[in-house]
């Protein structure tokens, strides 16, 4: 599938780029964590949240509601499943890597998706992006041979687990965890009870 750069004016409907924070340390502190030969997701790390960096980034993008910093590591080359929060996400690619992108609103009645819909886009390392609400991602794409890195912030408590649910609006079948609604394809490999709202193509780069 095409890989558009995020200079493209494409990319403005998914996110927008965040500059003027210097993420040297948090940069250097990701090179610490582990690289998996699948993809591994920590929501929470305290040596990324107690940079100040993190906490500048808490206090500034996330207008002082409390965050966690984690990451979400390894290699992947699929689409798999598309989410979405409540809110925006924050990620900083410490490797080049590939984001597949699609929109809330393309989200048909009976809470399907069609794939051929997604967007792929490059983010350059050391990048930081601003992932909208409305935004439909998963985990990143590698570019390089070694995987990739991408440091992700939220709220505090997002992609947690949840207390049962008692559905509401047709949209709670897609609550996953806390403030994490998930669409998964038949041949992603999530966990029983996972929406599989993806019809079309398991996308791959």
């Amino acid at each position: 599938m095409e890989i558009k750069n995020i200079t493209d004016p494409a990319w403005n409907a998914y996110g927008k780029v965040v500059t003027g924070y210097d993420c040297s340390e948090l940069l250097a502190a990701m090179e610490k964590t582990p690289v998996p030969e699948d993809v591994t997701y920590v929501a929470s790390a305290e040596e990324l949240e107690k940079l100040d960096v993190c906490r500048r980034m808490e206090k500034n993008l996330y207008g002082q509601m409390e965050i966690q910093a984690g990451y979400c590591n390894g290699h992947n080359r699929k689409l798999n499943a598309l989410e979405y929060h409540r809110n925006s996400e924050i990620n900083v690619a410490v490797t080049d890597l590939v984001l597949m992108l699609g929109k809330q609103q393309d989200i048909r009645e009976d809470n399907t998706y069609d794939t051929s819909l997604v967007e792929a886009f490059l983010i350059p390392a050391g990048t930081v992006i601003e992932v909208y609400a409305t935004t439909l991602h998963y985990a990143p794409c590698h570019v390089e041979a070694g995987g990739f890195r991408c440091v992700v912030i939220l709220p505090k408590g997002t992609n947690t687990d949840m207390e049962p649910l008692e559905e509401v609006f047709p949209e709670d079948k897609l609550l996953f965890a806390k403030n994490k609604w998930l669409l998964g394809h038949e041949e992603g490999g999530l966990p029983e009870g996972a929406w599989l709202g993806l019809k079309g193509e398991n996308r791959s780069l």
